[in-house]
């Protein structure tokens, strides 16, 4: 019996090949293990073609990493959190499929955690995450300044959607598809606008309704704003009572999902989209343009945002806002939700 177990710890269970380590590699690439052990966990200690050789020589060999072995030496998980608010908001599908990618580029491993849309939920949450993962990715975040702060002095944080001084974060360019929309309703012929606006605990809803504002005086066009509401169908369901009272022709929602909302309490009511009202939503999620009518709406390059955020946690310094990345830049897209108005 001791020999049975002898042998099987040195093959492995079921007479499985023992796990390849830092020593095979080094003796098949002829390189020192410190060598290969700076390859593998320090990119760039080595040189280029050192790594490939040796990266190449792990793969074949089937070489993994040990996560709690890379912790240990370097205090690092390997791990990172992507928080959102609700996960059943397609606006999170690509943001989360860009962090993926990039994480996986980057030979790191997402956690994505959801909070329900509560701050105190989403405080506990990152609480858990903090000691488990080496950098925090908020998506939307509604936590007060102070706590995202005191988070980012615990670990890497990156934020998405919102400006906060000294905390690293990655914003689209809301002015060019907003100026584009805003245009798009004036050569229409809309003089009133109505801004669905999303929580005001939201730091991008107040933002969008802001650069709304301005881009609608420009314009010499009048906007108000509804009570803030949650971003969901039911939040723009709810608004529709606020807007016919308001006498305004075209509706601007905070996102595509309350915009979707409004389009289906027009038609509970009778009220025609285009013609009673047109409609505007923000981000592009899937099935806006599989509404009826199909829903025009300003598209937010969010696969590319996901990808930033991760590669903006992985770098840090350096990393405030990127407003002014031509490649973060919103895009009006003009559906058949918007038509001429119909008031005198």
């Amino acid at each position: 019996m001791k020999n049975m177990v002898s042998n099987s710890a040195a093959t492995g269970l079921s007479g499985s090949k023992p796990a390849a380590t830092i020593y095979d590699i080094a003796r098949v690439t002829g390189f020192s293990p410190s060598t290969v052990s700076r390859a593998l966990h320090k990119p760039g200690r080595v040189g280029p073609d050192t790594e490939k050789a040796v990266r190449a020589a792990a793969d074949s060999l089937g070489y993994r990493i040990n996560p709690m072995a890379r912790f240990v030496t370097t205090g690092r998980t390997g791990t990172i959190a992507l928080v959102v608010s609700d996960i059943t908001n397609p606006v999170f599908f690509d943001l989360v499929r860009g962090a993926e990618r990039t994480t996986a580029e980057l030979g790191q491993t997402l956690v994505v955690a959801e909070t329900l849309s509560s701050s105190e939920i989403e405080q506990k949450t990152v609480e858990r995450l903090l000691p488990t993962v080496d950098g925090v990715i908020l998506a939307s975040s509604r936590l007060d300044q102070g706590l995202v702060r005191r988070f980012s002095e615990v670990k890497n944080v990156v934020l998405v959607n919102r400006h906060l001084d000294d905390v690293p974060s990655v914003v689209p360019q809301l002015l060019p598809g907003i100026r584009d929309a805003v245009d798009h309703l004036a050569e229409l012929g809309h003089k009133h606008i109505v801004y669905l606006s999303g929580p005001s605990a939201l730091w991008m809803s107040r933002q969008r309704f802001k650069l709304l504002a301005a881009e609608c005086n420009r314009a010499g066009l009048s906007i108000i704003s509804t009570s803030p509401a949650e971003p969901t169908m039911e939040g723009g369901r709810g608004a529709v009572g606020e807007v016919m009272a308001c006498g305004a022709s075209a509706v601007v929602a905070y996102n595509d999902l309350m915009a979707i909302g409004f389009l289906l309490a027009c038609a509970e009511e009778n009220r025609a989209v285009p013609g009673d009202f047109s409609v505007i939503g923000f981000d592009d999620i899937f099935g806006s343009r599989f509404t009826s009518p199909p829903l025009t709406t300003i598209r937010t390059p969010l696969l590319l945002v996901g990808e930033q955020a991760v590669r903006r946690l992985a770098e840090p310094n350096g990393a405030l806002p990127l407003e002014t990345d031509d490649a973060l830049a919103t895009e009006f897209v003009p559906r058949r939700s918007t038509g001429p108005c119909a008031l005198s």
